[in-house]
């Protein structure tokens, strides 16, 4: 039986890995994602990539949240790189160097590793956003503290994290495409980083723990590649 999950609200995609994204009225996707999403990682000597954290793959650069990325002519050429002023900076490796007070970083294109944390496609109800800002109500908080590709505008009355329940499902968006909606999302320490306007919040992390497991949001694959837009129908079947 199919469900009405809610409507596209907002698209975002983040050229850059662990730099602001941009928002999209539409997008592209294909099986690796949409398209140009996290295509560009600041990459160390080792091969490691710029992010919130230290693990194997990932290397902690703090201050990349306050810079941004966007595709101003689409995905064939590199990202413009935006300064903490939103001004795009001449040579990306160079500033970044500069920026980041290190000379073994470049700004690199995704090869035979993948720069993404975890699935390809991530997916946040309003619902569940709603709720983390009943949880923390004197930080600010908007999805950009939880890096979605989708928000998703649930009908009134859906309960917050009404994606554990889509977890094993299918989900279309528009006419083509179509998402095999996998697991949730752990979150991780960048969410309470401060980045643009909104300030170092660690009381946001520390909620989602202790009411949901340190786990947010549904991430998918994806199954039918196509276009999806702000307001297409996310259906469930």
């Amino acid at each position: 039986m199919a469900d009405n999950g809610g409507v596209t609200e907002r698209l975002w995609r983040y050229p850059i890995k662990s730099t602001g994204g941009e928002r999209l009225r539409s997008a592209e996707v294909d099986l690796r994602g949409l398209d140009g999403d996290r295509l560009y990682a600041v990459r160390d000597v080792n091969g490691r990539f710029g992010s919130g954290k230290n693990t194997r793959r990932f290397r902690r650069m703090d201050g990349l949240l306050h810079l941004s990325s966007r595709f101003p002519g689409g995905t064939a050429q590199p990202p413009e790189l935006l300064d903490t002023d939103g001004h795009v900076v001449g040579d990306p490796t160079a500033f970044l160097r500069a920026y980041l007070g290190r000379d073994d970083v470049e700004l690199a294109r995704e090869g035979e590793v993948s720069h993404f944390d975890q699935l390809p496609v991530s997916v946040l109800t309003t619902a569940t956003l709603d709720w983390v800002r009943r949880e923390v109500p004197d930080v600010p908080v908007d999805e950009r503290r939880f890096r979605p590709n989708l928000l998703v505008r649930t009908p009134p009355g859906t309960p917050p994290c009404v994606e554990d329940e889509w977890i094993g499902r299918r989900a279309r968006l528009g006419s083509t495409v179509c998402l095999e909606l996998q697991r949730s999302s752990e979150r991780c320490v960048m969410t309470n980083q401060a980045q643009q306007d909104l300030p170092h919040a660690p009381a946001v992390l520390k909620a989602i723990a202790a009411a949901h497991g340190n786990r947010l949001y549904v991430l998918a694959t994806v199954l039918t590649p196509g276009t999806v837009r702000v307001g297409d129908p996310l259906v469930l079947g």
